[in-house]
């Protein structure tokens, strides 16, 4: 029963709230003129409204504040919640706006600066791969501050055809889920099953909606690129067994895609003397597009090849392979 309630009800409550608030929600935008406009770099061609992440965000809070009245000892800490509405704010600011790159890097900082210092959640330990545990905290810091602002981004980035960002965090978050049931972390695995629930109304309209069909927008991509990158700091922190193998191997398998395909766009941007947040066709999605696939072909793709990477991790741990071996496959096939 326990299972159900912690699995089950969360998942069901977040699908519930967004499938009511969804068609609401494509009205207000469409009224307000809140759409993503087509242009060079987009793969749209009429404007598409994009409160996709409000609708999503209110199912994850609404599932959580269901779940924390009957889940005993269920306490997600309050400052994360409000890292996660700065996130909100400012993506969908910048969804009608436009916001600078620069500010929104300063949030970015801002919020894992909040996990950090008022969350005391960050990469402090490396459980012993390389033979290193414990690290000096201006390192932890650093390591943590790059990372997670790393993460946001690359989540970001993949929002670029249709069901992809909301089909990988899905993806993401049941990997997540069963983590932390195993770990025992039922918080945590309430808000990964909440994300998933909440996800799969959102992504129906998206990929086959005709009359409600909206993009998740920067609202929700930069608020699941924080619960991202706020999941995988929790499980390396955790360094637990369940997970049978390295942790930090484990969350690059599961970040393999959005992680990899932003290095290589990068770098490919630098290389050619350009800025490496310029604006460009280059991502895997597009490519499969060239390639003449469907958004929902190439999202279907796209996570598969993710699977693939996570799949090739868990081979490593079948076979009993240090740390070292598995981060090292990881990053072969993310590669």
């Amino acid at each position: 029963a326990e299972f159900v309630l912690s699995t089950l009800l969360p998942m069901l409550v977040a699908a519930t709230v967004v499938s009511a608030v969804h068609p609401t929600l494509v009205k207000i935008a469409t009224l307000k003129n809140i759409v993503d406009n087509p242009d060079a770099r987009k793969l749209n061609k009429v404007p598409i409204p994009v409160l996709g992440g409000v609708g999503v965000f209110l199912g994850v809070m609404l599932s959580l504040s269901v779940a924390g009245y009957y889940i005993p000892g269920m306490s997600i800490q309050f400052e994360l919640i409000i890292a996660m509405l700065i996130m909100l704010y400012t993506g969908v600011g910048d969804d009608i706006l436009s916001l600078s790159p620069r500010l929104r890097f300063g949030v970015q900082i801002f919020t894992v600066c909040l996990m950090m210092f008022l969350g005391g959640i960050y990469i402090d330990d490396f459980h012993g791969l390389w033979g290193v545990f414990d690290l000096p905290i201006a390192v932890a810091i650093v390591l943590t501050l790059v990372s997670c602002v790393g993460i946001i981004n690359s989540i970001n980035l993949i929002d670029g055809v249709d069901g992809l960002c909301s089909g990988y965090g899905m993806f993401a978050s049941i990997l997540f889920a069963t983590c932390f049931q195993r770990m025992g972390d039922v918080s945590y695995a309430t808000l990964a099953y909440a994300v998933f629930g909440a996800l799969i109304p959102f992504m129906l309209h998206n990929m086959f909606g005709r009359r409600y069909k909206m993009f998740m927008g920067d609202g929700g991509s930069l608020v699941l690129g924080f619960i991202c990158s706020l999941f995988v700091m929790r499980v390396i922190q955790s360094g637990s067994d369940v997970v049978t193998g390295s942790t930090i191997s484990f969350t690059l398998a599961v970040l393999a895609v959005p992680v990899f395909d932003t290095l290589r766009v990068m770098t490919a941007r630098m290389l050619q003397r350009r800025s490496p947040f310029s604006p460009d066709k280059t991502h895997l999605h597009h490519m499969f597009i060239a390639l003449g696939f469907s958004h929902v072909i190439t999202a279907l793709n796209v996570i598969f090849l993710n699977g693939l990477v996570v799949v090739a991790w868990h081979m490593c741990n079948v076979f009993d392979c240090t740390p070292e071996v598995q981060l090292y496959v990881t990053i072969a096939s993310g590669f």
